[in-house]
C-alpha cells in the first residue's frame, strides 16, 4: 500500500493539472466564441461565391477564364494539410493527417508510386507529421493561425493558383476539419483547382427522367457587364482566396471547440482520479491510526503484564 505522503503527493498534483485543464477550457471557450462569430459572417458570403463560380464553368469557354476549370490529366497532385499548431485537442490533428494519408495513397496511389504528390503544410502537426514521413513538403505555415487575417490566406491561396496555372500541379486538394458545433467537426477534404462544375442541374435532369418528366433544366444565365473576360478572372480568383481562407476560419474554430472539449474531459478525469485518491488517503490514514492503537495496547497490555 502507497504511504500518505505518496497519495497526498499525487492528490496535489492531480489537483494542480485539473486547475490547467479548467483554465485551458475556459481560454478555448472564449476564443471559440470570437472564432464562431467570424466564421458565421463568412460561410454566406463564401458559400455564394463558391455556388456562383461552379455555375459560370459554362460562360467560360473561349475565355482565359477556361484555363481555371481545365480538368486534364492528373501527373503531379498537391495536396493542402491544414492542422492546429499545438496539441491538446483530441484527435482533431490525427484525423487530419490520417485523411490526407488515405486520400495520397488511395486516391492517387498512382501519382504517388511516382513521388509526383506534394505537401503544403499548414499548422506545426502538419508540418512535423509529414517532413517525418518523408513526404515532400514545399511550403510550411507554422505560425499562420498566431493572427489568423485574411492577407496571409491571400498569399497562400495565390500561390496554389499559380502553381496550378503554370501546370506545376494538376490538381490541389486542401483537407481541413469543417465546424460544426463545439463539441462536433467533421474532416473535409475538398478540391481547389480545377474548379469543381456545378451537377445539380444533372442531378434534376436525372430525377425528372426516372419520374417520366420531360422538363428541362438550365445552368442560370448571366448578363456581364462591363465585360465577361474581366469580371470571370477577377470573380475567380477572388472566390478561390475567399474559399482557402474560409478553410482556415473553419479549422482554427474547430480547433478551438475541439480543445475545450477535451480540456473538458480532462478535468472530469482528473476529478475521478481526484476521488480515486482520497478515497485512497483515507484507508491509508485509517491503516496507519489502526496500527497506532494496536501498538498502544500492546504495549499498554505488555506494561500491566
Amino acid at each position: 500500500m502507497p504511504s500518505l505522503k505518496d497519495v497526498r503527493n499525487k492528490i496535489v498534483s492531480t489537483r494542480n493539472m485539473q486547475k490547467i485543464t479548467k483554465a485551458m477550457k475556459v481560454v478555448s471557450a472564449a476564443k471559440l466564441r470570437k472564432a464562431q462569430q467570424r466564421i458565421v459572417q463568412m460561410r454566406p458570403y463564401a458559400h455564394k461565391l463558391q455556388e456562383m463560380l461552379s455555375h459560370l464553368s459554362g460562360s467560360t469557354e473561349g475565355s482565359d477564364a477556361a484555363k481555371f476549370f481545365d480538368n486534364r490529366p492528373v501527373n503531379r497532385v498537391l495536396v493542402v494539410a491544414i492542422t492546429s499548431d499545438s496539441g491538446l485537442a483530441g484527435s482533431f490533428n490525427s484525423s487530419i493527417l490520417k485523411d490526407s494519408v488515405l486520400l495520397i495513397k488511395n486516391t492517387y496511389t498512382n501519382q504517388y508510386n511516382a513521388k509526383n504528390v506534394d505537401v503544403l503544410a499548414v499548422g506545426k502537426k502538419s508540418a512535423a507529421f509529414f517532413k517525418k514521413n518523408n513526404y515532400k513538403v514545399i511550403q510550411e505555415h507554422t505560425t499562420l493561425f498566431k493572427n489568423l487575417n485574411y492577407t496571409a490566406a491571400e498569399e497562400i491561396a495565390s500561390f496554389m493558383i499559380d502553381q496550378f496555372l503554370t501546370k506545376n500541379y494538376d490538381a490541389v486538394d486542401v483537407i481541413y476539419n469543417r465546424f460544426k458545433n463545439a463539441a462536433v467537426y467533421i474532416p473535409t477534404t475538398e478540391r481547389f483547382l480545377p474548379v469543381p462544375v456545378a451537377v445539380e442541374d444533372d442531378h434534376k435532369a436525372a430525377a425528372a427522367a426516372s419520374q417520366g418528366s420531360t422538363q428541362k433544366h438550365y445552368s442560370p444565365d448571366y448578363i456581364f457587364e462591363p465585360s465577361q473576360e474581366e469580371i470571370l478572372s477577377r470573380l475567380i480568383i477572388q472566390s478561390l482566396k475567399t474559399s482557402f481562407f474560409r478553410a482556415l476560419l473553419e479549422s482554427n474554430t474547430a480547433e478551438h471547440g475541439a480543445r475545450m472539449t477535451a480540456m473538458d474531459k480532462a478535468s472530469e478525469n482528473a476529478e475521478e482520479l481526484l476521488n480515486k485518491y482520497k478515497l485512497a488517503y483515507n484507508k491509508a490514514r485509517q491503516a496507519t491510526i489502526t496500527k497506532e492503537i494496536l501498538e498502544i495496547v500492546s504495549g499498554a497490555a505488555a506494561l500491566a503484564g
